[in-house]
């Protein structure tokens, strides 16, 4: 029986599910692992939810009970039902990302889990029955440079000499009209530059995504300012290798993955004060933080960069470095497995 249920609910490609699928293709390798519910890159094929309550019957041999690691609502409610409810000899393990209190449906599941683990000491202090801090890490073998960047972004086809991206959902959440600000102000001091939006409007945000689609024509910017829409997870280690620069200035996040996915790939990042971005920028040396909302610092520091090559390069080369070295999916998934053992042998 497997000893380890690995839950995806989700069928769109969030942050979530490429912390998750990260984690998934090391864990593949250390457990006996089903992946429940939607596909991800490189991991098993998923089973259904059915089929995972069915294979929990009974423990896993050598084990007293399966672990599922779950990571958003509808998963913990599964996962409580087929514990609580059809009364399988589980445990559930939850990642908690968020930097502010959860709701209180959330809270209620959240105090059901027999583990979480946070994903860094500020995420630790808004949920109960933290077992560990474990920080997300990326796939250093997925996320790499290249050998040369300027062919790598002229093979992307989007024009220009050198782009600069942010990539995530398209709301003033993510601080996606942020980006288009800094970007109307920077990009006529750098003709050859061009900018990526990377993401999807829901429905509720098309209007505000129109909105900034106006602001970029209105500057006459709108076949350098790209609205590229989703790409598919296995587009987005190429457009890493191909960017000079990633900006994330998003009003709140929890982790955020991008900047790592960047720096893995040689692309430094400016971001604002949210997520786990300052701990990622090694004192300025692979990124630059600024404060949120900070459309002006934004710009000073993006203009900064792309007005010196040398310090662009100096700041590729420690982004590398610093994502292998702190920041690799390795290291994660050594930490979630010492939480499993823990569970396992202490119940």
């Amino acid at each position: 029986m497997r000893e380890l249920f690995v839950t995806n609910f989700n069928p769109n490609f969030t942050g979530v599910s490429a912390t998750a699928a990260g984690v998934v293709g090391v864990q593949q390798e250390q457990f006996d692992l089903a992946l429940v519910g939607e596909p991800l890159p490189g991991c098993p094929a998923p089973i259904s939810r059915k089929a995972a309550i069915a294979a929990s019957k009974t423990p896993p041999k050598d084990r007293p009970f399966a672990i599922w690691h779950v990571r958003r609502n509808p998963e913990m409610r599964v996962a409580v039902w087929a514990r609580d409810v059809l009364r399988r000899p589980i445990r559930i393990v939850f990642t908690s990302a968020a930097q502010r209190f959860h709701s209180a449906y959330p809270r209620w599941l959240i105090n059901r889990m027999d583990a979480v683990i946070a994903t860094t000491p500020e995420a630790a202090k808004f949920v109960p029955h933290v077992r560990a801090v474990v920080p997300h890490g990326v796939d250093t073998e997925r996320f790499s440079p290249g050998s040369d960047r300027g062919t790598d972004w002229a093979a992307l086809g989007f024009g220009g000499g050198f782009g600069m991206a942010t990539v995530g959902r398209v709301r003033p959440e993510k601080g996606t009209d942020l980006f288009v600000e800094a970007m109307i102000r920077i990009l006529p001091d750098h003709p050859d530059g061009v900018a990526l939006v990377v993401g999807r409007a829901a429905r509720e945000h098309r209007g505000f995504a129109q909105d900034l689609k106006k602001r970029a024509a209105a500057a006459g910017l709108s076949d350098r300012i790209l609205f590229v829409g989703e790409l598919p997870p296995e587009k987005l280690p190429a457009l890493m290798r191909g960017i000079s620069l990633l900006v994330a200035l998003p009003r709140y996040e929890g982790y955020g993955m991008t900047p790592l996915e960047a720096m893995a790939s040689g692309a430094p990042f400016v971001a604002s004060d949210t997520g786990y971005y300052r701990s990622f920028s090694g004192e300025g040396a692979a990124g630059r933080v600024v404060g949120q909302e900070d459309v002006d610092g934004a710009v000073f520091e993006i203009n900064r960069l792309l007005s010196s090559q040398d310090t662009l390069s100096s700041m590729s080369r420690t982004a590398v470095s610093r994502a292998r070295e702190f920041h690799s999916i390795q290291g994660e998934a050594d930490g979630i497995a010492q939480v499993y053992e823990a569970l396992w042998q202490n119940g």
